[in-house]
């Protein structure tokens, strides 16, 4: 995976002495979260603000993920930043990559992934938690959202392999409301059809049953499938794999 560098950003970069790896990898910032230790390696994101613009600066150690392209394994953001990058060839909207790099350092392997912070827009565990307040028309707009993306990704032979509603972005514009994906790594290509795409959209539902009930899962998918016959098989299915990983628990 080459480097990369948002020639937006190239300038801001420049004038803060942060065009470089070192220069951002030593950057003294609080995390936003508890750092990831899993794959055998560490992973944490910290926010990053230069002037009027913000970003989010994820940087790793040792942090792999393996396939058969790369059995002996590379960075798990080097794996996001190709999938940033095909979903904006795809079209699929999605957050944007400011800089990217890796290397090795004193026998570890190391990779930065800075990306644009996705100002004006909430996740939709945000809409969620004030989805009683909402008006039906907000309401309406928020699952037609995310019902649009879920089909845009699918339509382009993706499937995000996170479809969580902390991973789904929406902004409120004076048309509705307009929604983007983050935390691509596990991005693949789709390759089984329905298969696929139940168990890419499965998730969201489950973890949206705290809030969405059958009119907003139905709603949901009429704008998805635009053939309401097609919804009871749909329904079925998505009921069958939440039964299957609960039995798996």
């Amino acid at each position: 995976m080459k480097d990369f560098m948002d020639p937006a950003v190239a300038e801001l970069l420049a004038v803060h002495q942060l065009d470089n790896f070192a220069a951002l990898w030593d950057l003294q910032l609080e995390a936003v979260d508890e750092p990831n230790t899993e794959r055998g390696g560490w992973s944490s994101v910290a926010k990053l603000t230069l002037g009027e613009q913000e970003f989010y600066l994820k940087r790793q150690i040792n942090h792999l993920t393996r396939s058969l392209q790369k059995p002996l394994g590379e960075p798990t953001f080097a794996r996001e930043m190709r999938n940033i990058q095909r979903y904006q060839l795809l079209g699929i909207p999605a957050l944007r990559a400011a800089f990217f790099a890796q290397r090795q350092h004193n026998g570890e392997r190391q990779a930065i992934l800075l990306t644009h912070a996705l100002a004006g827009w909430d996740d939709l565990e945000h809409w969620q938690q004030q989805w009683s307040g909402l008006t039906d028309m907000q309401q309406l707009g928020v699952v037609q959202a995310c019902a649009k993306l879920a089909k845009t990704l699918h339509q382009a032979g993706q499937v995000h392999g996170c479809f969580y509603p902390k991973h789904i972005f929406l902004q409120e514009q004076a048309a509705g409301f307009t929604a983007q994906l983050i935390d691509l790594e596990k991005t693949r290509p789709l390759l089984f059809g329905r298969r696929d795409r139940v168990k890419d959209l499965e998730p969201l539902f489950r973890r949206s049953q705290h809030v969405w009930g059958q009119g907003e899962t139905e709603l949901f998918l009429h704008s998805y499938l635009h053939r309401a016959e097609d919804i009871p098989r749909w329904l079925e299915r998505l009921d069958a794999r939440r039964k299957d990983k609960a039995a798996r628990r």
